[in-house]
C-alpha cells in the first residue's frame, strides 16, 4: 500500500513551498476523490493563513478552516518551552489522524523553520513528520546560490532527514538561476530531485495585492486591471522629462497626488510605442487629480491602467509597497497558470505518481505507538480491574484513563477511603466503579468457583475464602467469570502475586504451556518486541519456543509484521555449546509447531537488526537484518538488555506485557510511572478485544 500523506517542508522563507503544494495537489486531485490539506503550525490566528485559504478554495477541499491547522507559532513554542512537546505532538497526531481516516490522502505543509525563534534548536517539521508517519518533501531555495552551494544543501538536507528518522520522498530546489540550473541537470541523487527555475512574475505583487495591503482607494480603472503585475516601484521626484527616461516595464509609479504633470505623462506612456508599459499609479498624500484631469481620463474609450490613492506621504507609502508580499490567490489566474506550467515542465509527474503509489512509511515513533494504543482501545471499550487502589499512581492513572474515555475502570478497596484519597489529591475518578471484596455479594460465588477449580489440589473452602480476600485473587476471578475483561496489577505486589492467581484460575491458552512476557521497546523510529525479560529465569528449549510463538502472536496483535530472532552468542553454525544447542532446538520446535512464524536462530543481535552485518553473517535469512521480535535465551540476558537499551537510547519501554493466558492479566513494575500504568491498561484492553474477536 502506498503512502496516504506527504509533508512539504522548507527551512528558509520564500522557498516557494506553495508552488510545490499546488503541483502535488494537482496530481492528487486527478487521482483521488477526497484530499485533505493540513498545516500543523501557522503564524497566528488574527489573520487567516494564506496557504490554507488558497488551497481550500482553489481545489474545492471539503473541510473547514479550523480543521486545517493545529497550533500557532506562539502556542507551539510556549508548549515546547514548558516541556510539553509530547502533548503538542499527540494533539497534532489526533487532528491529522481524523483527516487521514476520513480522506484518501492528506497533504501537509509545514511552516518554514525561519518562522520559529532561534531558541528552537531542532527542526519542528521533521519531528512532526516523523510522528505522523508522513514522508518528507523538502523544498530548498536556489536563488542567488552557486552550483556548489545548491549541491551542498541538497546533500545536507537529505542527511538531516535521514538522521531524523523520516522517510524522504523527494527534494525540490525552487527559484533556481538558469545558469546554475543547467549545470545541475546531470547530477544524480538517491532521492528524486527536481529543479524549478526562478520566474520573476511569481515573486512580484499585483496592483490588487498592493491595493488590499495598503488599503488604497481605486480612483480610476477597472477590477481586471488590478491583475497587472508590479515588477518594481519608482518614486517620481524628478521633472517629467527627466523621469520618463527612468521608467521600465511593470513599474508602479508612486507620486504625490498634486503632481498633474507626472500623472498625465505617465498615463501617456501607455499610449506611446516608444515607452515601456507601466503597471499603474499610486497617488500619495490623500490627493487625487482635479476635475479637469479626471474628465480627460474618463474620455478614454477604455482606461488603460489603475490609479490608486492613499493618505500617507510618499516615503512611507514607498516603504510599505516594498514590504507587500507576493502571493498567489485563488483568483490569480495568471499566476496560477504560470505556476502550474512551471511545475509540469520541470517535474517528472509520472514518476511522482508512481512513488506515491509505491512508497510506504515504516516509521513508528513512541508517540505514534501510544496514540494508536488509545485509538484501538477506544474503538471497543472494555472493563479493566485495578486491585491496587491504595497506590497514588493507580489513582492518577485512573483519572487519565477515564478522561481519555478509552476504558471502564473497576477499583478494588474501601469506597470511602478511595474517594477521600482521590479527593485529597485533587483527582476526579467519579466514573470508576469501586468494589470492596470483603463486602461484595460476589464473594460467595468467587469462593465456590475457586474451591471447585482447586479442590483436587487439596484446597479447602476456608482456604478458598481466604484467597478471595486477597485483591489480586478477587480481581483475577472477576476476569475469569466475565465481570471484568482484564486485570493490571504489580505496582505494589510482586510478579508472583500477579501471575500465580492467573495460572491457578485463568490458566494458559490451548497449545501454550508457558506464561511469558514481552516489552515493547519504542525506539526513535521503530517499535521492537523483547521477550522474555521478566518471568522465566532459565527457559529450556520448549519454553523458549513457546515464548517465541507467544511473542510473535502478541506482536501481530499490535500491528507489527513479526520477524522473530532467536538470540544467542553465535550466528548460524559459527558457535557451539549447550546454550547454542538450546536455541537451535527451540528454533526447530517453533518451525514444527507453527510454519506461519517467520523465525531464525541462533543469531546474534547485530546480525538480527543490522542489514550490513546480516549480509555477511547470514545472507540468505528472512529474518537477519530485519528482525523486530527478539527472543533472549534467559532472563539474565533479556532483563539487562532491555534496561541497557532503555537507559542508553532513551527508548520508551512498555511492559512487561504477559502473554499465554486465556484472558489478559498484566504485571507492572513496582517502580512504574503513571504513564506506564496508563499504557499497560490500554494494552490490556487491546488484548481483551483480541480475545473476543473484536480487535480491529
Amino acid at each position: 500500500m502506498g503512502v496516504k500523506s506527504l509533508y512539504i517542508s522548507s527551512i528558509e522563507s520564500s522557498a516557494g513551498s506553495l508552488i510545490v503544494t499546488m503541483g502535488m495537489m494537482e496530481i492528487l486531485k486527478r487521482r483521488l476523490g477526497r484530499v485533505a490539506f493540513f498545516r500543523p503550525i501557522i503564524e497566528d490566528k488574527e489573520e487567516k493563513d494564506h496557504d490554507i485559504e488558497f488551497v481550500l478554495e482553489k481545489y474545492d477541499i471539503d473541510m473547514r478552516y479550523s480543521q486545517s491547522y493545529g497550533y500557532t507559532v506562539n502556542e507551539a513554542e510556549a508548549m515546547i518551552a514548558d516541556n510539553r512537546l509530547n502533548e503538542l505532538i499527540e494533539n497534532l497526531i489526533e487532528k491529522f489522524k481524523n483527516l487521514e481516516n476520513n480522506n484518501d490522502f492528506v497533504l501537509v505543509e509545514g511552516l518554514n523553520q525561519a518562522c520559529f525563534t532561534q531558541s528552537l534548536d531542532f527542526d519542528i517539521n521533521l519531528v512532526i513528520a516523523k510522528n505522523i508517519g508522513s514522508p518528507v518533501v523538502s523544498v530548498l531555495k536556489g536563488k542567488n546560490k552557486t552550483q556548489k552551494e545548491v549541491l551542498g544543501e541538497i546533500n545536507i538536507e537529505s542527511e538531516v532527514i535521514k538522521k531524523a528518522g523520516c522517510s524522504h520522498f523527494a527534494t525540490f530546489v525552487n527559484r533556481m538561476d538558469d545558469a546554475v540550473l543547467s549545470k545541475l541537470s546531470n547530477e544524480i541523487f538517491d532521492i528524486p530531485t527536481y529543479y524549478l527555475p526562478e520566474v520573476a512574475e511569481l515573486d512580484t505583487p499585483t496592483m490588487g495585492e498592493i491595493m488590499n495591503k495598503l488599503n488604497c482607494m481605486l480612483v480610476l480603472g477597472e477590477q481586471k486591471d488590478l491583475k497587472r503585475v508590479v515588477r518594481q516601484s519608482k518614486i517620481a521626484a524628478m521633472k517629467l522629462e527627466n523621469f520618463l527616461e527612468h521608467i521600465e516595464d511593470g513599474d508602479l509609479i508612486i507620486v504625490p497626488g498634486d503632481r498633474a504633470d507626472v500623472i498625465v505623462g505617465s498615463i501617456s506612456t501607455i499610449q506611446s510605442r516608444n515607452y515601456p508599459n507601466i503597471a499603474g499609479l499610486l497617488l500619495t498624500g490623500g490627493m487625487t487629480p482635479n476635475k479637469a484631469i479626471k474628465n480627460l481620463f474618463e474620455g478614454f474609450n477604455s482606461f488603460p491602467m489603475p490609479i490608486l490613492s492613499v493618505t500617507e506621504d510618499t516615503y512611507t507609502t514607498a516603504m510599505k509597497v516594498n514590504n507587500v508580499p507576493a502571493k498567489i490567490g485563488a483568483k490569480s489566474e495568471r499566476k496560477i497558470a504560470l505556476a502550474q506550467g512551471l511545475f509540469t515542465a520541470n517535474v517528472d509527474i509520472k514518476r511522482v505518481e508512481e512513488e506515491i503509489a509505491s512508497v510506504s512509511s515504516k516509521t513508528i515513533t513512541p508517540i505514534m505507538f501510544e496514540y494508536n494504543l488509545f485509538e484501538r482501545a477506544r474503538s471497543n471499550r472494555k472493563k479493566i480491574v485495578l486491585p491496587e487502589s491504595e497506590d497514588e499512581r493507580i489513582l492518577r492513572a485512573t483519572e487519565i484513563l477515564l478522561r481519555r474515555d478509552v476504558v471502564d475502570i473497576v477499583l478494588l478497596g474501601n469506597k470511602e477511603e478511595i474517594e477521600h484519597k482521590s479527593a485529597s489529591l485533587g483527582l476526579d475518578i467519579s466514573k470508576a466503579e469501586i468494589i470492596s471484596p470483603s463486602e461484595s455479594p460476589l464473594m460467595e460465588t468467587f469462593t465456590n468457583e475457586f474451591f471447585e477449580l482447586r479442590r483436587k489440589k487439596g484446597l479447602t473452602i476456608e482456604a478458598a475464602r481466604d484467597a478471595m480476600m486477597h485483591v489480586t485473587y478477587f480481581a483475577t476471578m472477576m476476569v475469569h467469570l466475565g465481570y471484568a475483561d482484564g486485570m493490571v496489577s504489580g505496582a505494589i505486589h510482586t510478579t508472583g502475586d500477579t501471575i500465580r492467581p492467573a495460572l491457578q484460575i485463568i490458566k494458559t491458552k490451548p497449545g501454550i504451556s508457558t506464561v511469558s512476557s514481552i516489552f515493547f521497546m519504542c525506539l526513535d523510529t521503530q517499535v521492537l518486541v523483547y521477550g522474555d525479560c521478566a518471568v522465566n529465569p532459565d527457559p529450556n528449549a520448549n519454553d523458549l519456543a513457546q515464548i517465541a510463538i507467544s511473542s510473535n502472536d502478541t506482536a501481530k496483535i499490535f500491528g507489527i509484521d513479526a520477524k522473530v530472532a532467536m538470540l544467542s552468542y553465535s550466528t548460524g553454525n559459527s558457535g557451539q555449546g549447550a546454550d547454542v544447542e538450546k536455541v537451535i532446538e527451540a528454533t526447530k520446535i517453533v518451525r514444527e509447531l507453527r510454519d506461519d512464524v517467520v523465525v531464525d536462530g541462533p543469531i546474534q543481535y547485530d546480525a538480527a537488526i543490522d542489514p550490513k552485518v546480516a549480509k555477511k553473517k547470514l545472507p540468505d535469512s528472512e529474518v537477519a537484518g530485519k528482525a523486530n521480535v527478539f527472543i533472549f535465551p534467559d532472563l539474565n540476558t533479556g532483563n539487562n538488555t532491555y534496561k541497557a537499551v532503555q537507559r542508553s537510547s532513551n527508548a520508551v519501554a512498555i511492559g512487561p506485557v504477559l502473554q499465554g493466558l486465556k484472558k489478559p492479566v498484566n504485571d507492572l513494575s513496582r517502580g512504574c510511572l503513571v504513564a506506564d500504568i496508563v499504557n499497560t491498561v490500554a494494552i490490556t484492553v487491546i488484548q481483551a478485544q483480541e480475545n473476543d474477536g473484536s480487535n480491529i
